[in-house]
């Protein structure tokens, strides 16, 4: 499926669920989501830590719908800890499944998202990994100098900061150097087309929740 379509779809989805109250509708979704994760070898480990995610906030907020409001509505608190499932797997179902590169490429083609934003949230994603090493880092060279900085020291956040915005210029500077100008009409060594299919996938499922969402309790 095309990738701009599958978060589209995504999105909406989440978006209605919000706003309505179907509990079975929600159990079908966890249920359709984890199929699919399952149908694509996610390995049983990373489901495991995925569903154990949303357990302390889900379970803390029915709680207090159930037990800790005037009115107990027990059936309201089920939706709340069945809707927090949904929403993680439905994001899981995008994040696992399809690469950030694949994404950005499929917001500039298909949706004519300007190439900055596309390859400048590109960058984001592939910072991460680098800005978590450079924090052990910083922690372990404070240790050193005897300086214990915790996760939560802002200390510690404002230097990873500064390095991030030095990797931005140099990031900048590299895009430059290999010839990237802004708002030129560029070519795609890899094309991502829009089938017809990518059109069913995407109506396909609204058309099939929204009775769902309406009738079933």
């Amino acid at each position: 499926m095309n990738p701009s379509f599958k978060l589209i779809l995504i999105i909406l989805i989440s978006f209605e669920i919000s706003f309505t109250r179907s509990l079975i509708t929600n159990c079908l979704l966890i249920i359709i989501c984890l199929l699919y994760l399952i149908i694509n070898k996610i390995p049983t480990k990373t489901l495991g830590i995925i569903l154990l995610v949303p357990i302390v906030p889900a379970v803390a907020l029915s709680i207090t719908i159930a037990f800790f409001t005037p009115a107990h509505d027990y059936h309201f608190a089920l939706v709340l800890f069945t809707r927090m499932f949904a929403y993680v797997l439905l994001g899981t179902s995008f994040t696992l499944i399809n690469s950030p590169l694949e994404l950005a490429r499929s917001l500039e083609q298909n949706l004519n998202l300007p190439s900055k934003f596309a390859y400048g949230s590109l960058a984001a994603f592939g910072v991460l990994p680098k800005m978590r090493l450079t924090i052990l880092t910083l922690q372990k060279a404070a240790l050193m100098r005897g300086i214990r900085l915790s996760f939560w020291s802002p200390k510690l956040y404002f230097k990873a900061l500064l390095i991030a915005l030095n990797w931005s210029d140099e990031l900048a500077q590299a895009m430059i150097s290999h010839g990237y100008v802004e708002d030129t009409a560029r070519t795609y060594a890899h094309k991502i087309s829009i089938k017809h299919t990518d059109w069913l996938y995407l109506l396909v499922p609204l058309f099939i929740i929204q009775p769902l969402l309406l009738m079933l309790p």
